[in-house]
């Protein structure tokens, strides 16, 4: 490797290390006295926002995902998850927490934020939905262009577009995001799609696929006795 080649490799590695020290500084919020297992109310500390919650809020059995609406990883949990959402909205607590990862997935945060926007107009899962559905669409747009099209999705789902701009950008949104970020991160969290049930972090195995995932679900429905159609047929 010649001088030239060492200089430039070098260069790349600060980026990176800057990178993830810019990701960790934007995303620190103290999340000393805070249960990362508990659904989350609306608190000065996480913008005014609680935990987005799919199913039954009481329910024993809390699943919380920690994802990237830009990583592929995410969109395919989201593609083998997604057809049990209805299934079982009356069995367990579903909760998505935000953890773009920009250095990778420069248009990530952005989309956590639409959603987040999309929230504010009752609209939150079907925006969590469509981006995903979406995600080869919007991933590799350019700034310009990626606003432009979740202003697309906005519209689509009927939302006051002007509204759903002052949101995307405030820092009620951004502190959500925030603070998501570092409850995943007190919770070990170093990649997405990370999936937790009542605390307890799962295995990887345990839901890449829609019958994987419906196992795990029923294993911890009847761990926590809570009974299941196929244990009532």
């Amino acid at each position: 490797m010649d001088k030239r080649t060492w200089i430039i490799f070098a260069v790349a590695v600060v980026a990176i290390l800057t990178g993830l020290v810019l990701f960790s500084r934007q995303s620190s919020v103290n999340v000393d006295n805070v249960n990362n297992a508990d659904i989350q109310s609306a608190t000065e500390a996480s913008g005014n926002i609680a935990d987005h919650v799919y199913g039954k809020p009481d329910s024993k059995v809390t699943v919380i995902e920690y994802g990237d609406f830009q990583c592929p990883g995410c969109g395919t949990f989201h593609t083998n998850f997604a057809p049990l959402m209805e299934e079982y909205e009356d069995k367990i607590a579903f909760v998505f927490r935000n953890f773009p990862i920009t250095q990778i997935h420069p248009n990530a945060r952005v989309a956590a934020a639409s959603a987040e926007a999309a929230a504010k107009q009752d609209k939150y899962w079907e925006m969590w939905d469509l981006l995903y559905k979406e995600q080869d669409a919007w991933s590799n747009l350019s700034i310009d262009e990626r606003d432009r099209q979740f202003e697309t999705y906005a519209q689509e789902l009927k939302l006051d577009i002007n509204k759903f701009r002052e949101d995307v950008t405030s820092s009620s949104v951004s502190q959500k995001i925030n603070f998501d970020q570092s409850l995943g991160k007190d919770n070990g969290v170093t990649g997405t799609p990370s999936m937790f049930i009542n605390g307890e972090m799962i295995a990887t195995d345990k839901y890449n696929s829609t019958e994987a995932i419906r196992g795990t679900l029923d294993a911890a429905l009847k761990e926590s006795g809570v009974s299941t159609d196929k244990e009532d047929e």
